[in-house]
């Protein structure tokens, strides 16, 4: 299966992504379709050229508009919907467009519907997102990833960094933050848009085919994004299993024993009923740890148990790939963890905790909101 990972050591835009993905193989001719779909050619320019940022050679993207047009949501929604763009890539940008509606909306009070994006809401942003996700599909990347995201701090005129708006568009994703002395916009609402609509934000285990670099257009130093192309390796990986049996430990003290487990790092505690020597009742725990914490997670086990002993085997796990959407309901928002085998949605997991908080908030029962939120997210990826 072909993945891409973003490595964003430099942060994200729309162009970059264009660039980076056009540096990858993709051909830059698409990016006139992209046009010519969206019924655009009176408004934007694409020039594709080769540009240098310190030591970083790549491809840039420059999207120009002219006697630019500012659309409303719905009127975004309405350019992507009817134009001749696969259905595959319709699907993602109105994913990131919606998105973008529901940060600026929460930032400035507006209802969607009313809401002008302003510098978002041009024929740039429309040819950004429907041409990265575009060019994904032609390069038949299957899943996305991506790497921890630059945030700086500090101001850009009045504006905080980093940009409120895509704060906005990541919350509830898993994107991964970590702080960037750079004093300027990393992340545009754009860039951010693109990764929270397909992208897991982890680094996987990756065959590499092609490196492509998509420069920016602030002449800052490195000021690119790489996108890497290649097969994922296959989900097999070593743990180790930690056992014990317990037959003069009380249930409670066992049940704490578990979270505590859980918490220092284990991937997964199970206790399952036994019948011990001399036919006494007992209980059999198993700790699923990952090979660097097998020290730490026996030395736990064996201080806050009643255990003499454990016993360690070296296993093999496979593991289905799985990825987090946020699908809206009737009663609202909610995530769902999605399984996927070869690369395509199989089954869908509603998160707890969301569908207990609207469970809470609409007085519904935590039963029905659970099957409200998997049907939605079955019907959102096809699986009815």
């Amino acid at each position: 299966m072909t993945i891409a990972y973003f490595d964003c050591f430099s942060g994200i835009s729309g162009d970059m992504t264009l660039g980076a993905l056009i540096d990858c193989g993709a051909d830059a001719a698409l990016l006139d379709a992209v046009v010519e779909a969206l019924r655009l050619g009176d408004e934007v320019t694409v020039e594709v050229r080769h540009e240098t940022r310190g030591h970083v050679g790549g491809t840039r993207v420059i999207v120009g508009v002219e006697g630019r047009v500012e659309r409303t949501v719905p009127a975004l929604r309405g350019v992507i919907e009817e134009s001749g763009a696969p259905s595959e890539v319709k699907a993602p940008a109105l994913d990131a467009i919606n998105r973008l509606a529901r940060a600026e909306a929460r930032l400035h009070g507006v209802e969607e519907d009313r809401l002008h994006l302003h510098e978002l809401g041009g024929a740039d942003t429309l040819v950004d997102l429907v041409g990265a996700f575009w060019l994904l599909h032609a390069l038949d990347v299957r899943r996305v990833y991506a790497s921890p995201l630059p945030t700086p701090r500090g101001l850009k005129g009045d504006m905080p960094l980093p940009a409120p708006a895509s704060l906005r568009v990541l919350e509830g994703t898993g994107a991964v933050l970590q702080a960037s002395d750079e004093p300027r916009e990393l992340v545009t609402p754009t860039g951010a848009a693109i990764l929270a609509a397909v992208a897991t934000f982890e680094r996987p285990a990756i065959s590499l085919r092609r490196v492509g670099y998509g420069i920016g257009a602030n002449q800052s130093p490195a000021n690119s994004l790489a996108v890497w192309i290649g097969e994922e390796v296959t989900s097999e990986s070593g743990v180790t299993l930690v056992e014990t049996n317990l037959d003069d430990m009380a249930p409670n003290l066992i049940a704490a024993l578990c979270e505590d487990l859980m918490a220092a790092g284990a991937l997964d505690v199970a206790v399952v009923p036994a019948l011990m020597k001399k036919g006494r009742p007992g209980h059999l725990l198993s700790v699923m740890s990952p090979p660097e914490l097998v020290g730490q997670l026996s030395e736990q086990l064996l201080r806050r148990s009643t255990t003499l002993g454990v016993r360690l085997t070296q296993v093999q796990r496979v593991i289905a790939a799985r990825r987090v959407i946020e699908v809206k309901t009737a009663l609202g928002s909610a995530r769902v963890k999605v399984k996927e085998l070869g690369g395509r949605p199989i089954d869908v997991a509603p998160e707890y905790e969301d569908c207990r908080r609207i469970s809470r908030e609409s007085g519904r029962d935590l039963r029905e909101v659970m099957r409200l939120v998997a049907d939605s997210a079955r019907r959102e990826l096809g699986l009815e």
